[in-house]
């Protein structure tokens, strides 16, 4: 290839051009050939094939260390191809080694080329090297062409049968590129894929299972004799083959189990009736079949729970979905703790599972709720993880947790981030559907937003308030007519179009405005958005309907300008609209209904969650973050109604072993106690200890099982399977047991006798410690999740979760009339010592006179504080100010003084204070009439109880009782007095002391 052939992205670019400029200086010394290492110069690949067809090894091998560096760095190193396949022959093991590596590279690019050392591949597979062999096999693979492929079948099955376990997983991985290049030879992989579910190295488990879901997914009754092999060997499979298993055997069990959600299951641990049970409850309960989960189920959901402490966030989200899709209803919550711990790991992990949280939380929310702070947005967020802890929350907002979540959601309005800003918009207005108490608090508050700098905003907000209002619109006239007075200064066409629409729907509860925002629109319809004028059209119609004596010229002139537009959409409205309700000969009947076709009453949106429906999908697959069906995506089937016969797992034991094997250290600890015992976070306990060493001895066994399996396939190939396989069942004779349990013994002679018992019970019977231990799983992880660290851990596992009761002064609802900090947080207690006020209050009033004066004030400041909104009050807005006086109704209360005004148009009658909640209100005299456009002063006395927290009351009338607060700062509480600067040292110093 000469140099002038090159383009630009085969050079490297400049950077290369640097390297190559570089090195055009002649070299002579092995020092200098190593300057350009990873260089593009095409003298030095000369150079290189070269150092390929030297007679020295050490000259190909470290030809072969620069060509493997190109290719990490992903240069183009096919040229080489021809020199670099000459020593695929080579005696060198290293040098084997790295040529192979470059062919698997590039097999399939220069196959001809590769075709011609077939030959030389089917000797290496013979080599005594396990890893020659494997290269081999996977180089022969690479070369995708179909006239190899009778080779490669054979290969493939030489190779199943090696007695490496590296060999044999290799051979998995082949079957599936077999598969790919020739379908035809289906039948005859499966015949592989059979032979190596039954080998019994955790290194091949992973990879024939996910050969298996390649080629034949559909063919569950090859697991059936391995699912309890599978299981057993779960844990000490590699990461990845770990979730491919876990996958697999999601799909099967949905197949051969009955559903744990029956409405009417009773689990064998809650058949006990309770004490107080009333006959018909027992009679219930008697006639009720309960519900007895099948063994391999259980095995299934045990054997995967302590992969939820993995170090891989792929294996936590596979069990994850297991327990999900498989397990009851009051176990899934074991999960909860592993996910939120995901949290903390990178951004693009936390998109993956925010996803799977979001969508598990419209089911279940009490899994997530005691972890809703975990949800919280950070600044730090990217904008689609914040959005999607946005959802989260949303989901999560009920009434005990609402005015906590809108009070976050009031901060999250006021981000730099538009897209959230807006997002957290939408999120108020699904709490305002979903919960009707805070309905009118959030309408409120989404209609202070209008007048929000932030355009988009706004116009999120008027999209959302026009949703809630079509709930209840004849009760917020006042709120449309808001919105029309605001017209003008929104520019974003979807939101001109909402308010438009609005007006037009409910143009009969504001018939003054309606036809003047008509006029406006008429003035400047060819200057809008295509959105806007359909709305504009509508609207013109609705009137021509309502009001035609007002609009009927407005509405002719703006048929007029439709009719001409230059959208075709928008000339086609005009044209249905002109027929519809203006009559004339050409008419048809449809102009009689007019009114009932554009006036006809609308039912309200549902605001939904994006993710109500990717439930369909398998929690954790691409297809459950695309929303959308994915290639190859396997469906999960439904349960079965009635369970296929269990017996077709059992496997047939032919010889038992008379002495013992390793194995029977992973049968005691599958028989004996969960993995999560109730104490596990008492490290000192001895029961720990005890299960420690039956959790170490289960790993030696299987080490030792892995070391001797070469030995005993090559000796006794179909007996060593055999065993292995009676060594997989669940059911153990219980002499083998205590004959374990006395080895265990003899090792451990100087264990106390509380170790012993812990140890029996680690080898009690299998059949009831399972069931008993799943009852009460979903309990313990429940008081572990809220339980401190150290020697706390134990009283906490053993107590009930609380119960948190809200007391009276708590705020159950976020008062949104201004997204301001909000006034009823507290202040630090440093602030203002409360000691210190009552030394003030004492020496003020009784026991030094002489010493302590009480002055009149220095400064009385007029800033009025907002007590309630006019739209809020619906028509009754109160200021109040603090008049630094002091109080008629007690030495101990503040003076404050409450201004109210009636700014609507019908008199208000008897306002007066409502319920008061914490502290101690002196009220005012009841106002009968209040005057449109009138305003009062009164004064009240509150006793804040020397502390900032603000005093919560209810201000009423005739009709409604609207909440409110007053916030009291620091030095409003203090009280003014004289005194000389000795006395104020001595006082000082009495109060330090």
């Amino acid at each position: 290839m000469s140099t002038n052939n090159l383009s630009y992205n085969d050079q490297g670019g400049p950077d290369s051009a640097v390297e190559v400029g570089q090195e055009t200086t002649p070299t002579s010394s092995t020092t200098g050939a190593a300057f350009g290492l990873f260089s593009t110069d095409f003298k030095k690949n000369d150079d290189l094939k070269e150092m390929l067809e030297s007679n020295k090894e050490s000259m190909k091998l470290e030809a072969m260390k620069r060509i493997v560096g190109l290719i990490a760095k992903g240069k183009n190193a096919s040229e080489l191809f021809p020199a670099v396949v000459k020593n695929v022959a080579s005696k060198n093991l290293e040098l084997k080694k790295l040529v192979y590596v470059y062919l698997v590279r590039y097999a399939e690019e220069q196959q001809d080329l590769a075709l011609l050392s077939i030959s030389t591949f089917q000797r290496a597979l013979k080599d005594s090297n396990q890893l020659i062999r494997a290269s081999a096999l996977r180089v022969l693979s690479s070369v995708r062409v179909p006239i190899i492929v009778p080779i490669m079948m054979l290969a493939i099955k030489e190779a199943a049968t090696d007695l490496s376990p590296y060999v044999r997983k290799t051979a998995a991985h082949a079957i599936q590129k077999l598969y790919s290049l020739d379908p035809d030879q289906k039948e005859h992989l499966i015949d592989v894929i059979e032979k190596l579910l039954r080998d019994k190295s955790t290194l091949v488990a992973g990879s024939v299972v996910m050969a298996f879901e390649e080629v034949c997914p559909d063919r569950i009754d090859l697991i059936h004799k391995n699912f309890r092999k599978l299981c057993n060997l779960l844990v000490d499979v590699e990461e990845w083959g770990q979730v491919v298993i876990i996958n697999m055997l999601t799909r099967y069990a949905r197949t051969q189990f009955t559903s744990p959600w029956k409405g009417d299951a009773i689990f064998e641990g809650s058949m006990a009736h309770a004490f107080y049970d009333s006959d018909e409850e027992r009679k219930a309960h008697s006639n009720s079949e309960p519900y007895i989960m099948d063994p391999d189920h259980r095995l299934l959901l045990r054997s995967t729970k302590p992969l939820l402490q993995s170090r891989n966030t792929a294996v936590v989200m596979s069990v994850a979905q297991l327990y999900w899709h498989l397990a009851p209803k009051h176990e899934v919550s074991i999960v909860t703790k592993s996910l939120v711990r995901l949290l903390r790991s990178h951004r693009e992990v936390q998109y993956i599972v925010l996803q799977n949280i979001a969508t598990m939380s419209i089911q279940k929310k009490s899994m997530f709720e005691p972890y809703m702070k975990s949800f919280y947005v950070r600044s730090t967020d990217a904008t689609h993880i914040k959005i999607l802890k946005l959802e989260i929350l949303t989901n999560l907002a009920n009434e005990a947790n609402i005015s906590t979540i809108l009070r976050e959601f009031q901060t999250y309005v006021k981000s730099q981030d538009k897209v959230f800003a807006a997002a957290t918009v939408q999120a108020i207005g699904r709490c305002a559907t979903n919960i009707t108490e805070v309905t009118d608090t959030c309408l409120n508050g989404l209609v202070l937003l209008l007048s929000n700098r932030d355009e988009t905003v706004v116009a999120e907000s008027v999209v959302v308030i026009k949703k809630l209002l079509q709930t209840q619109p004849t009760q917020h006239s006042d709120i449309i007519k808001h919105m029309a007075k605001l017209f003008d200064n929104i520019t974003v066409p979807m939101a001109r179009a909402s308010i438009l629409w609005l007006i037009g729907e409910y143009c009969e509860h504001v018939p003054k405005i309606a036809p003047d925002v008509l006029r406006k629109m008429a003035k400047s319809f060819t200057t809008e958005e295509d959105i806007v004028k359909l709305q504009i059209v509508n609207l013109a119609a609705k009137l021509y309907l309502t009001n035609s004596k007002q609009t009927k010229l407005l509405t002719q002139y703006i048929l007029n300008l439709g009719k001409y537009d230059q959208n075709y959409d928008i000339r086609d409205r005009t044209r249905f609209i002109r027929q519809l309700i203006v009559p004339n000969e050409k008419s048809g009947a449809l102009a009689k209904y007019a009114r009932r076709i554009l006036l006809a009453p609308k039912p309200a949106p549902v605001l939904e969650s994006a993710f109500k429906d990717r439930d369909r999908f398998q929690l954790g697959t691409l297809s459950h973050t695309l929303n959308a069906k994915a290639v190859g995506y396997l469906e999960l089937s439904d349960w079965q109604t009635v369970a296929p016969d269990q017996s077709v797992r059992n496997v047939e034991v032919v010889e038992q072993s008379k002495e013992w094997v390793p194995s029977s250290a992973k049968e005691s600890v599958k028989s004996g106690d969960k993995f999560y015992s109730d104490e596990e976070g008492d490290e000192g306990s001895p029961c720990n200890s005890t299960e420690d060493g039956k959790s170490t001895s289960s790993s030696e066994a299987s080490t030792s099982e892995t070391e001797s399996e070469e030995e005993s396939s090559s000796q006794s190939g179909s007996g060593s399977e055999e065993s292995e396989e009676s060594s997989s069942h669940s059911h153990s004779d219980s002499s083998k047991k205590k004959k374990f349990q006395q080895k265990k013994t003899k090792n451990k002679g100087s264990d106390s006798d509380e170790e012993n018992d812990c140890a029996k019970v680690g080898v009690s019977s299998p059949t009831h410690s399972s069931e008993d231990s799943s009852s009460s799983s979903s309990d313990d992880s429940t008081s572990h999740s809220e339980s401190d660290s150290g020697g706390h851990q134990e009283k906490w596992s053993k107590a009930k979760p609380k119960v948190v009761q809200k007391t009276k002064n708590e705020i159950t609802l976020l008062d949104l009339d201004d997204f301001s900090p909000d006034p009823r947080i507290s202040t630090k207690s440093c602030v203002l010592s409360p000691s210190l006020l009552s030394d003030l209050d004492g020496l003020s009033l009784s026991s030094s006179p002489s010493i302590v004066q009480v002055s009149s004030q220095a400064f009385v400041p007029m800033k009025s504080h907002e007590l309630l909104h006019r739209m809020t009050g619906k028509g009754l807005a109160a200021q109040y100010h603090f008049s630094r006086q002091p109080s008629i109704y007690g030495n101990g209360m503040v003076a404050v003084q409450l201004n109210f005004t009636n700014t609507s148009e019908r008199t208000l009658e008897h306002i007066h204070i409502g319920e008061k909640s914490g502290q101690n209100i002196h009220g005012f005299n009841n106002i009968e009439n209040l005057e449109p456009n009138a305003s009062v002063a009164v004064s009240i006395g509150i006793d804040f109880k020397d502390s900032t927290q603000a005093a919560n009351f209810q201000l009423c009338t005739k009709d409604d009782k609207f909440s409110v607060s007053i916030q009291p700062a620091v030095g409003e509480l203090l009280l003014p007095v004289t005194m000389t600067e000795q006395d104020f040292q001595k006082e000082q110093g009495s109060s330090e002391a």
